[in-house]
């Protein structure tokens, strides 16, 4: 049997598509070179995600462009009414008519899902038009469970590692070895009596207050472009990149987040208060330095760490939120590339720290300044 370049190209290639976008573009255009007349297509997968339930590809042949779209909520997976997305994008399309099409057998487990094809085009597909396209749905089967296992295992490792340790393990770092050195602004908060209320308060509660502030604190990390590397207990260490922008950039992002974390905290509060249950009160520390980030543990149980002064520096920089009175600290490194007004605090000797680091706050009046001591 001769197949055509399309077909010939699922079979010997398209595994080998270094992301999903890249396989729809060219399958789209390998399809228009054929003579199918498309105006565009979509690729739709489930995702295991804590969050996002499935992602799709979108391509408007008239450009070669890919957009990428996103679902959320659970129990709407590809092909189920409003879980169908890029449908709708696709109507609009050509003749308004879109052709759907399963990739692989359906699965009992309807949590995975299968993989979709849809495809637009710009005038009434012919008979033999219409089994390209049915023949591409079977070819595309192999191809796609590569990409698709490709993708799952980034998105699972990135929801349980974050995503420059997932990247680290995708590249297959998995020895014990000196890792990569990175210049950031390392953000460290820590909730306060989190021992003792977890004493006196049910599991069920502790949990739900646990993920509740880390919705507040990470959030507002990622928000302004930080990276959670760790939930540690009820503490959160995260950083803020140097990279390609300057660490005065990074700084300021970093402080923007304070601000964020700690209104999005002040909101939580406000809401356990109403419902009788005690505030969540914490502290938040920002240094500057650089880390190293790697593997540490046994020869066969690994994990990804973020080891240094500076990561000893921020976390004993924390701990004396409550002897100062204050909800954020800020070193005199991240206070010298800011240009946001700050409270000095003299300096203080950290447990740990060999030379006593100058300690400075946010100022009163502030959008962040301390509503409460500590």
């Amino acid at each position: 049997m001769r197949l055509s370049s399309t077909l010939a190209w699922l079979v010997d290639s398209a595994g080998g598509a270094v992301q999903l976008d890249d396989f729809l573009a060219t399958l789209g255009a390998r399809l228009v070179d054929d003579g199918l007349p498309l105006a565009g297509g979509a690729l739709t997968l489930a995702a295991p995600h804590p969050i996002i339930t499935r992602r799709a590809w979108l391509w408007r042949a008239e450009t070669g462009v890919v957009m990428e779209a996103l679902g959320f909520g659970a129990g709407m997976m590809p092909g189920t009414g409003e879980g169908d997305l890029g449908r709708e994008w696709l109507a609009g399309l050509g003749t308004g008519v879109v052709h759907d099409y399963t990739v692989g057998p359906e699965r009992e487990d309807a949590q995975s899902g299968n993989p979709k094809l849809n495809w637009a085009a710009a005038r009434p597909l012919a008979e033999h038009e219409s089994k390209t396209l049915d023949q591409v749905a079977r070819f595309a089967v192999a191809p796609l469970a590569a990409l698709a296992a490709r993708s799952t295992l980034s998105a699972l490792l990135q929801a349980y590692l974050g995503q420059r340790s997932a990247a680290q393990v995708l590249a297959g770092r998995s020895r014990r070895e000196v890792g990569e050195t990175i210049r950031a602004v390392l953000f460290y908060s820590d909730l306060r009596d989190f021992t003792a209320l977890s004493e006196e308060t049910d599991a069920e509660q502790v949990v739900a207050a646990l993920n509740a502030s880390f919705d507040r604190i990470a959030g507002a990390v990622h928000a302004f472009g930080g990276e959670v590397l760790k939930f540690i207990g009820d503490g959160v260490l995260a950083i803020f990149p140097v990279g390609e922008r300057s660490a005065s950039e990074a700084c300021e992002a970093a402080l923007r987040a304070i601000g964020a974390a700690r209104a999005g905290m002040a909101q939580l509060n406000q809401v356990r208060a109403g419902q009788g249950m005690p505030e969540l009160q914490f502290g938040m520390a920002l240094h500057i330095g650089d880390m190293v980030w790697g593997n540490v543990g046994t020869a066969d149980r690994l994990d990804f760490t973020a080891i240094g002064p500076a990561v000893n520096l921020v976390s004993r920089l924390e701990g004396l939120c409550r002897p100062l009175g204050r909800s954020v600290l800020i070193s005199g490194a991240v206070a010298a590339e800011t240009s946001t007004p700050l409270v000095p605090l003299g300096e203080h000797q950290l447990r740990g720290i060999v030379r006593p680091c100058a300690v400075f706050s946010l100022p009163d009046g502030s959008i962040w300044s301390d509503s409460r001591k500590v």
